[in-house]
C-alpha cells in the first residue's frame, strides 16, 4: 500500500452513463487526497456542458472541473479541462480549446478534429503528471459508446494514451446497475478491458447485504472487484455538471426550515439550452426559499419570483418562451410590479431588442420589452471574472457572453469595478450579465429581501447563509463518503500501480 505522501499516478474516472455520479466521485476521490495532503488536480479532457466557470487566466472550462479545482485547494484553470463543447443546437456545438472559443462543429464532422483535439488533451494531461503527483481524470458519458471509440478522446481512447487505469462508476439509483456494469466491459475491446481495474456503485439506499450477493457474481463474471458502495446523500446538489439535474418539476437542493413565518417561492425557467443553472443553487440554500424547475406560464405566475436564466441559444429559448406563453406571464409580471430576475441570456431577453448575426444569424429580434434594453452579438465572446458594488455591498461573478449592451435607459443594477454602470433595474425587474453575483452573501440576501417585499411576503426572513461554506461542506461531504466507503487504500495503489493486466477478458458478440 503506498503512503499518501509518497503516491504518485494518475486515474480515469468512467462512468456507465452521463449524470453517473463521475464528476462527485472525482470531486472526493481530489478532497480527500488534498486533505491527506497528496499534490493533486483534476482533469477532464472533453467535456460536453453549458455549464462553465470563468478561470483565473480569463479562459472557459466546465463547472465540474471548476468544484473540482476547489477541492484540491487550487483555483481553476484551462489546463484541467482543455476541450469544452457547449451545444447551441441538436446537431452542433462550440468549440471551446485552452478556454477560448475555436469555431463551431457538428456531430457528424467531428471527427475531423480528433488528431489535433487528441494531442492537445496529451499534452496537457502529460504537463499536469509533470507538476502534480496526482491527477484524477474523469471521462465524459460512458466508455462502451462503441460508435464512437476511434475518435474518443476522453474515456479509453485517453486511457491507452496515457496509460490510465480506470474504475467504472454505476448509478442504482437509475435501476439495473449490474448489467451497466457488466454491459460496458463487456462492449470493451481486450486492450480497453486490461484497463478496467473495479467498479464504484453509487447512490446507493436500503440494506448492503441484499446486494452484496450481486456484487460477488459481478467479480465472478468479470474478475474485478466493487471497490466501495457510496450511499445515496441528499446533501450533495451543488455544482451540477450539466442540464440533467434541472429537471422540470424538481426542487433545486434540499428545501430548508424557514426562519420567519413564510416562505420565498422561485420558479426558474427551464430553457430547453440552459446555460449555467448553478445560478439558482444560491438561493436554493436560503432557509424559507423553495426553488423549482418550470416550463409552464401559470408556475410563472404564481411564484413570488421568477427567474430566467442564461442561454446558449438566447434567440431559440426566445422563441421557445413565446411558444409556451410564458413572455405573457413575464410581461404580466413586470406590469403588475412582480419580482423577475433574468440573467445573462435571460437578461437579454427581457429587453428590447436582439441583433444576432453571430449565434442565430437571424438579425433583429424583438425581446420581451420590459427593460429598456439593446442587446447586439459581436464574435468575440466576453469571457471574464468581475468584481464591483452593490446595494452598497461589495459584489463579485463572471461573465460568459456574445451579447452586448449597446443602449440601456435604466437603472443599474451594480456598478462594476472595470467598466462602471451594469445591469439593469425597472419596477421589480432585475437583469445583468453577470454570473455568480447570488453566490454574493450580502447582494443575496438584500435582493432576497427586496422580492419579499415586492411579493407582499412580510413575514420572510432572510437567513445569513455562507454559500462558500456551504460548497465546501459537500466537498467535505463526498470526500468523508469516498474515504468511509471505498477501498480507498485500494483505490490509492491502483493509482500507484497503474494498469497491471492480466485480468479476464469477457467476450461478447462484439469483440
Amino acid at each position: 500500500m503506498p503512503d499518501a505522501q509518497s503516491i504518485r499516478g494518475a486515474l480515469l474516472v468512467a462512468g456507465t452513463s452521463s449524470d453517473a455520479g463521475k464528476s462527485l466521485i472525482v470531486a472526493g476521490l481530489c478532497r480527500a487526497l488534498h486533505r491527506r495532503g497528496v499534490s493533486v488536480a483534476p482533469f477532464k479532457a472533453q467535456n460536453m456542458s453549458n455549464n462553465s466557470a470563468v478561470t483565473l487566466d480569463g479562459g472557459e472550462i466546465g463547472r465540474a472541473q471548476a468544484m473540482q479545482a476547489v477541492a484540491c485547494g487550487l483555483a481553476p484553470s484551462v489546463r484541467f479541462n482543455p476541450v469544452l463543447l457547449k451545444p447551441g443546437s441538436d446537431r452542433q456545438s462550440q468549440v471551446v480549446v485552452r478556454g477560448h472559443v475555436d469555431g463551431t462543429v457538428g456531430a457528424a464532422d467531428y471527427h475531423t478534429r480528433r488528431a489535433a483535439l487528441a494531442q492537445i488533451v496529451a499534452d496537457e494531461l502529460a504537463s499536469l503528471r509533470t507538476d502534480f503527483d496526482v491527477v484524477i481524470c474523469e471521462g465524459a458519458g460512458s466508455p462502451a459508446e462503441i460508435n464512437l471509440r476511434r475518435s474518443d478522446i476522453a474515456n479509453m481512447g485517453l486511457a491507452q494514451a496515457a496509460d490510465l487505469p480506470v474504475v467504472v462508476v454505476g448509478d442504482i439509483d437509475r435501476g439495473g446497475v449490474l448489467a451497466h456494469l457488466l454491459g460496458t466491459v463487456a462492449c470493451l475491446s481486450p486492450s480497453d478491458q486490461a484497463r478496467i481495474s473495479g467498479f464504484v456503485i453509487n447512490k446507493f439506499r436500503g440494506d448492503q447485504s441484499l446486494l452484496e450477493p450481486g456484487l460477488v457474481q459481478l467479480e465472478q463474471l468479470t474478475g474485478r472487484p466493487t471497490l466501495g458502495v457510496v450511499p445515496f446523500a441528499e446533501g450533495l446538489w451543488l455544482d451540477a455538471e450539466d442540464s440533467l439535474a434541472s429537471v422540470v418539476g424538481h426542487t433545486v437542493g434540499r428545501a430548508a426550515a424557514a426562519l420567519g413565518t413564510e416562505r420565498l417561492s422561485v420558479a426558474a425557467i427551464r430553457l430547453p439550452r440552459i446555460s449555467n443553472s448553478t445560478d439558482v443553487e444560491a438561493l436554493a440554500c436560503e432557509p424559507g426559499v423553495d426553488v423549482r424547475w418550470v416550463d409552464d406560464a401559470a408556475a410563472v405566475a404564481s411564484a413570488d419570483l421568477a427567474v430566467l436564466p442564461g442561454s446558449k441559444a438566447t434567440v431559440s429559448d426566445l422563441a421557445w418562451l413565446r411558444s409556451r406563453g410564458l413572455d405573457v406571464a413575464l410581461i404580466a409580471r413586470a406590469a403588475a410590479g412582480r419580482p423577475v430576475l433574468g440573467v445573462c441570456g435571460g437578461y437579454q431577453m427581457l429587453g428590447r431588442e436582439i441583433v444576432d448575426d453571430v449565434e442565430a444569424g437571424v438579425g433583429t429580434v424583438p425581446g420581451l420589452g420590459v427593460l429598456d434594453l439593446r442587446i447586439r452579438f459581436e464574435t468575440d465572446k466576453v469571457l471574464r471574472q468581475v468584481r464591483g458594488n452593490a446595494f452598497g455591498k461589495p459584489v463579485h461573478g463572471y461573465e460568459i457572453h456574445h451579447g452586448r449592451v449597446v443602449a440601456n435607459n435604466d437603472a443599474s443594477l451594480l456598478t462594476d469595478n472595470d467598466f462602471g454602470p451594469e445591469g439593469s433595474i425597472r419596477g421589480a425587474v432585475v437583469g445583468t450579465h453577470w454570473h455568480g453575483l447570488l453566490a454574493c452573501d450580502e447582494f443575496r440576501r438584500d435582493y432576497l429581501g427586496n422580492v419579499a417585499a415586492q411579493a407582499g411576503r412580510p413575514g420572510f426572513v432572510a437567513g445569513r447563509t455562507s454559500f462558500d461554506a456551504a460548497r465546501m461542506a459537500q466537498l467535505d461531504l463526498i470526500a468523508d463518503l469516498v474515504e468511509t466507503h471505498l477501498d480507498f487504500e485500494r483505490v490509492m495503489e491502483i493509482i500507484a500501480q497503474g494498469p497491471t493486466g492480466g485480468l479476464p477478458v469477457i467476450t461478447t458478440a462484439l469483440t
